[in-house]
């Protein structure tokens, strides 16, 4: 991904952030001649038996992942491909009317995480389990409602075999915030206040990081 020196993270806590509030990713490997590259949308946590810290640029860290097995992407995949995962974060339209000023061009900030890293497949069906269930336990404690799974671990069994996980080791990542930061601090903060007086609760977000630049 290219990113202007001016767009890049403040440093690597905004990338974990943006991944932990977005882990909705897109999974991207290569295909064969004939196929063409697979992409399948997919939820990615880290890894909790990871004990390290973040480095600034992710190397060294590990993501669980699963997805359909009747997905022919599955198929497609082998223990030691390259793989990309493509987090997208907070994003919003900046009309020039925000700009007060003229000439002025439209623009669209955003916010957005490329992770490079070769892929495991897991095997096992206790081992695919635990994936399963460290998703759901990172989700709720992230995003849900705290919800107790023991009672459907039954039923978490029965849909195993048509479960495939895999463990991404990461090599590197890219961080791109594109928070207007080409505009005069006056005119970032004015596009800041537009988007926290929209409903939509990713302009407000997009506004919430445009606050937290340095």
């Amino acid at each position: 991904m290219f990113v202007p020196p001016q767009y890049r993270e403040p440093n690597g806590s905004w990338m974990v952030n943006l991944m932990r509030r977005n882990p909705l990713a897109l999974c991207v490997t290569n295909g064969d001649a004939n196929e063409g590259p697979f992409a399948t949308h997919l939820p990615v946590i880290r890894d909790p038996r990871m004990s390290q810290d973040w480095t600034e640029d992710l190397s060294g860290g590990s993501l669980l992942g699963h997805m359909n097995l009747q997905n022919p992407h599955w198929a497609a995949l082998h223990t030691g491909d390259p793989v990309l995962l493509v987090f997208t974060g907070p994003h919003a339209y900046v009309s020039p009317t925000i700009y007060e000023k003229t000439p002025a061009a439209p623009t669209w900030d955003f916010t957005a995480v490329h992770v490079h890293g070769t892929i495991e497949k897991i095997d096992s069906a206790e081992d695919t389990l635990e994936v399963v269930k460290a998703t759901v336990r990172s989700f709720e404690d992230d995003l849900g409602t705290g919800w107790d799974m023991t009672e459907s671990e039954g039923y978490f069994h029965r849909l195993l075999p048509g479960v495939g996980a895999f463990r991404i080791a990461v090599t590197s990542a890219e961080g791109m915030f594109k928070l207007s930061q080409e505009q005069e601090p006056h005119v970032r903060e004015r596009v800041r206040d537009s988007f926290a007086q929209r409903p939509c609760g990713r302009h407000r977000e997009t506004a919430q990081l445009i606050a937290q630049l340095p």
